[in-house]
């Protein structure tokens, strides 16, 4: 069955870095887009960022110049660096996937940018 499973995330200062992984496992991973997307506290989940097979980005304009997306197709792994992080950027952050008309999640990493 198609598994994520993320690391990563936790507490940081303003203007601070992290970096997220999810690893991928019952799909043919290289075929397929991936996501990253967060939930704020009391906000709806909002899509962060997109790559797809060839190595096209997409971002919310509020993580453009500071998040990267990135993939690594040999283990199977999508990555979210992100940098200069504000407050605003807190709340909880999925990887995710469409395959057969189903999305699928990761189980959710907690980032917090706070002072």
């Amino acid at each position: 069955q198609v598994r994520l499973v993320q690391s990563g995330g936790g507490l940081v200062q303003p203007g601070g870095s992290l970096r997220l992984s999810c690893a991928a496992s019952g799909i043919n991973f290289k075929i397929h887009t991936l996501d990253w997307n967060r939930q704020a506290p009391g906000k709806q989940r909002e899509l962060v960022a997109r790559i797809d097979s060839r190595g096209s980005t997409n971002y919310t304009d509020s993580v453009k110049g500071r998040f990267t997306i990135s993939r690594d197709n040999a283990r199977n792994l999508v990555f979210l660096q992100m940098n200069n992080l504000k407050p605003d950027d807190t709340g909880v952050y999925y990887c995710s996937v469409d395959r057969a008309g189903r999305k699928f999640w990761g189980q959710g990493t907690q980032v917090t940018v706070s002072s």
